[in-house]
């Protein structure tokens, strides 16, 4: 897939999903910022805290938050999830090696990815992502992506 299918998915007059990364591993971030610049994704920002995920998804309202749930301030990626997921304008997705941590209303968040994760769950996911947000949600999650209960009743 090209960066211009998976972001045609939320239409095609529509602009890239402008990203926020919560993850204090800086290798893994930057990782994953090159991945979704090369999708055709926008990275807003990187915050490897509760703290300053908060405030820069405050500031930038990204469209998404990948956010982990252990951060350099412990497992607060959880909290943080719920700050962001409460601006109907953010779409949280965690991605961690933590499930277990998410509680049964998973904060807010649409779901999860598994760490470790591939380049193809992330790149699927994003789609399924875009298309949740454009109001036409494909028929089945991307393998790879967890919904949360309360979605995948939903849909």
């Amino acid at each position: 897939m090209t960066a211009d299918s998976m972001t045609a998915d939320a239409g095609p007059s529509s602009s890239p999903l402008r990203i926020l990364v919560v993850e204090d591993e800086a290798l893994i971030a930057l990782e994953l910022e090159c991945l979704l610049d090369d999708l055709g994704y926008v990275t807003v920002g990187v915050a490897c805290n509760s703290s300053e995920a908060i405030a820069v998804g405050r500031a930038t309202a990204p469209d998404v938050a990948l956010v982990d749930i252990h951060l350099v301030d412990g497992p607060t990626g959880v909290e943080v999830a719920r700050a962001l997921a409460a601006d109907p304008r953010t779409t949280v997705v965690f991605m961690t090696a933590n499930a277990k941590r998410i509680p049964d209303d998973f904060a807010g968040a649409l779901g999860v990815i598994a760490k470790p994760y591939s380049e193809r769950v992330v790149a699927s996911t994003l789609a399924y992502v875009a298309g949740c947000r454009a109001g036409h949600p494909p028929v089945s999650c991307p393998d790879g992506f967890h919904p949360a209960p309360a979605f995948a009743a939903a849909h």
